[in-house]
């Protein structure tokens, strides 16, 4: 950005490096659904007409901005990854684009993702599978997908996605970037197609810390045209990244290391924990006894919301009716929900894991209390290669570590720490209710001295 407001860059020649570089790797990539490059190009130019003339400029001045595919924007295709919505257009810009753009930052396109978010590996799109650029011929995680994705092969600067239960943190383990999910109410959704209307959260996407704390000091702050958007004074997360954390405890569950699937992921965890030690952070022990019936409890409830969120999918107004057209994880979601949604099984299902989700809190909470940070893998396993035949359950198995954030409308972030056969690694650390700086400060200071070490 600083090369643009200089001049050593323009805006124009960012963007048509950036289209350039996407029309060589997206057809093996499969990140992107829509190009905006007649938009891209004409914003640029308004860009370095504004720096030409000495005009004030955005904070994302020139930066290249890709959009999760059920995020709105005008005159682009808003379609999910699904048949249901392939002919949807556009007609108003998501909060969080309105002030991207505010801001000068430049809407490449829409990215590719599970359909309609219900997916946690990238494989569901209508438009097909997204590979991982960081280990081809493995899932790059869901379902921001093709937001983890394109930053991560750099075809884009900058990218969006939403997280229901994982799933900006999850591809952004996978695909070796980083990615954060913010606090329930600190980023405004009004705009955004969402999963599961009590869980759902937009974040950023960066191939550092700084980039990801630069889009959500832009996106982040109250809305309101939203209930659920809150009212708080924002943190000026750019300038207070690369703060000290001598002295942050760091809470560990003894749980996160018994339900890791692949010990060698908790032994990158183990190291990493070392590192920070080494700049001063403090590990206390904390204790997390139901972490596993989270997960559970996450799939039961995200089923009745996105049931009744799909219920506006009837053919009549937008699109094609939903179960006519849908894949099959989707329509699972649809039909479970349906069913839990009865009279006669709320009580058994429904209500449980609401009371469930409750427990989940308040131990979360709880820890928090010895601890000013969570930390644990992203997720359990090595992402699989595309062909491989797993059960639902073994899906939803990636989000164990994820769901617990969504479910306590708290926020947490991932930042790379290593890689095992080839494979990126993410740490992920969970923080208080709106302490989304000191995420940053603890993901900055491991990045920065990993960078000097290698």
């Amino acid at each position: 950005m600083e090369q643009i407001k200089s001049r050593k860059l323009t805006a124009i020649e960012n963007t048509e490096a950036a289209l350039a570089r996407i029309k060589n790797l997206n057809p093996k990539i499969n990140a992107f659904i829509e190009l905006n490059e007649k938009g891209a190009l004409d914003t640029a130019k308004w860009i370095d007409e504004k720096i030409k003339q000495g005009k004030k400029v955005g904070k994302l001045a020139g930066l290249i901005v890709a959009v999760k595919s059920n995020i709105n924007v005008t005159g682009l295709h808003i379609t999910c990854a699904s048949k249901t919505l392939e002919d949807y257009v556009g007609t108003f810009d998501a909060a969080v684009v309105q002030r991207i753009k505010s801001e000068d930052g430049i809407i490449i396109g829409m990215t590719n993702m599970d359909e309609f978010a219900a997916g946690s590996s990238g494989e569901t799109s209508a438009w097909g599978p997204t590979d991982n650029p960081s280990a081809l011929g493995h899932i790059p995680g869901g379902s921001s997908s093709g937001s983890a994705a394109a930053v991560a092969v750099g075809i884009c600067d900058l990218a969006i996605g939403s997280d229901t239960g994982g799933s900006i943190r999850n591809p952004a383990s996978h695909c070796g970037i980083v990615g954060l999910k913010p606090t329930y109410g600190l980023v405004p959704r009004h705009g955004l197609i969402d999963l599961a209307m009590s869980l759902d959260q937009i974040g950023p996407m960066a191939r550092d810390v700084y980039g990801c704390a630069l889009l959500l000091e832009v996106i982040a702050g109250y809305n309101p045209r939203e209930c659920t958007t809150l009212k708080v004074d924002l943190k000026d997360f750019t300038k207070k990244v690369g703060a000290d954390i001598k002295g942050l405890k760091i809470g560990i569950a003894p749980q996160y290391e018994e339900v890791t699937v692949d010990k060698k992921i908790y032994q990158k965890i183990e190291r990493a924990i070392e590192i920070l030690k080494d700049l001063g952070a403090r590990v206390v022990q904390v204790n997390l006894p139901n972490l596993k019936r989270a997960l559970p409890a996450y799939y039961l409830i995200n089923y009745v919301e996105f049931f009744s969120a799909t219920r506006r999918f009837d053919g009549r107004r937008y699109g094609k009716r939903i179960e006519d057209v849908c894949g099959e994880e989707v329509l699972r979601r649809i039909l479970l929900g349906s069913y839990i949604s009865q009279k006669e099984y709320r009580g058994k299902y429904y209500h449980k894991a609401i009371k469930t989700r409750s427990v989940i809190k308040h131990e979360t909470l709880e820890a928090f209390k010895q601890a000013d940070v969570l930390i644990s893998p992203t997720v359990p396993k090595l992402p699989h290669k595309f062909g491989a035949k797993l059960t639902p359950f073994e899906m939803y198995g990636y989000d164990l570590f994820t769901v617990p954030t969504n479910l306590s409308g708290i926020c947490a972030g991932v930042v790379p720490v290593g890689k095992i056969d080839g494979i990126p690694i993410g740490l992920q650390i969970q923080g208080k209710p709106l302490d989304e700086l000191t995420i940053f400060k603890i993901m900055e200071a491991y990045e920065k001295s990993t960078r000097e070490l290698s």
